[in-house]
């Protein structure tokens, strides 16, 4: 058998056949399989021009193997995904996402109406416990004018002289009928307000920052009010009898104008009141992450310098007596917040303070401190500079 490829241009014999198209070599019984184009029915398997991947490897078949004609199908479209790999599990919803729901979400306008409301509020508070104080003017006088008639006494003063003058008609009016209700509706009614503080930013707080509302106005008013009582029992009495006195050796008689006196205890309570919150300063801003424990520790000294300075402007009095007065109580307050922030942290971290050991401890402490104290008032003891430094 020849074939037209052959070079000296030979015909095949008859019966072969030929193929349709010149030049090209006969291909009987014309089949091929639907992934690799291969032909049947020669010696060996021809592989056309164009080449294409299969996905499947077949064995060629034999010339004897018939097969009938069929047309590629359409590769499917490969998955997205990429193979047999799985899509990642969608990440957990963060916490402060799920918290986010319960934030209320207000426009410019709608925060200056909030913050009206408040004010209304407060003002609203305010008012009604002036009204009561009101009724109740003449006894809270006597309260208030009690620290100013004991220092006279302790001077020994006698009357007319133990008691406060009147230098203007209007001066009883304006003092007992009007400043001293309004001082005692702020006192009385700083939990109100501070509630209504509290009111107006927790829209904008998390569900978890919430729950910081009751310990906060608890702790705010709680420490406003004990720093006035600090105010009325301790610094402002001990400064009436050390201030009177400083001109008794000089035979200057003393006579505190009505005023005078209610102006300068309104500046001792508010300000010992307000100097009280030193400890909430600092607790909200180590929560705030601005300073830490460790950080307040390493700077104490400039906080005690500043301190000073902060008691020498709130003090009305440019004496050192009240000036200690005020200083003291302010470091004291300094290093419960740096102890309040060190809890804040501990909590922050995971870990717990040991309770137990510090209370058993302090309660040790009291119980020898009260039965010092007991002993030494029972008996009539003073202090010496021998042992056993206790004499009757």
């Amino acid at each position: 058998m020849s074939s037209i490829d052959d070079p000296k241009g030979g015909q095949p014999p008859a019966g072969d056949p030929v193929s349709p198209h010149a030049g090209e070599p006969a291909r009987p019984d014309e089949a091929y399989a639907d992934d690799s184009y291969t032909y049947q029915g020669s010696p060996g398997p021809v592989q056309p021009d164009v080449v294409t991947t299969a996905t499947t490897a077949k064995p060629p078949l034999g010339p004897e193997t018939t097969t009938p004609a069929v047309r590629p199908s359409a590769p499917l479209p490969a998955p997205v995904s990429g193979g047999d790999k799985k899509p990642p599990p969608p990440p957990p919803p963060d916490e402060e996402d799920s918290d986010e729901d319960g934030m209320v979400r207000m426009s410019f306008m709608e925060h200056l109406e909030e913050l009206r409301t408040r004010i209304l509020h407060a003002l609203g508070g305010v008012v009604i416990i002036f009204f009561l104080s009101l009724i109740f003017s003449q006894p809270l006088w006597d309260i208030i004018s009690s620290p100013a008639v004991d220092a006279l006494h302790q001077l020994g003063l006698k009357p007319p002289f133990d008691n406060l003058a009147q230098i203007s008609p209007m001066d009883v009016f304006n003092i007992i009928w009007m400043k001293l209700p309004l001082l005692c509706a702020i006192f009385l009614g700083s939990p109100w307000i501070v509630y209504q503080v509290w009111r107006f930013i927790a829209p904008g707080l998390y569900k978890r920052e919430r729950r910081w509302a009751v310990p906060f106005i608890l702790c705010t008013a709680g420490l406003f009010i004990l720093g006035g009582a600090f105010a009325y029992f301790v610094a402002f009495r001990y400064g009436l009898v050390f201030l009177l006195g400083l001109g008794m050796s000089s035979h200057i008689q003393p006579m505190i104008s009505v005023v005078e006196y209610f102006d300068l205890f309104v500046d001792v309570m508010l300000g010992i009141g307000l100097v009280f919150e030193l400890p909430i300063v600092i607790f909200f801003l180590t929560l705030l992450r601005i300073v830490s424990p460790r950080f307040l520790l390493a700077h104490s000294r400039y906080a005690i310098l500043g301190i000073v300075i902060l008691a020498a402007i709130v003090t009305p009095t440019p004496d050192v007596f009240n000036l200690m007065l005020f200083a003291t109580p302010m470091c004291l307050l300094f290093y419960i917040g740096i102890f309040a922030s060190y809890l804040l942290v501990l909590k922050r971290e995971g870990q717990k303070f040991p309770w137990g050991k510090v209370l058993m401890w302090t309660a040790v402490a009291a119980a020898v401190i009260g039965v010092t104290v007991f002993t030494i008032l029972h008996f009539g003891l003073h202090f010496v500079r021998v042992w056993p430094f206790l004499k009757r």
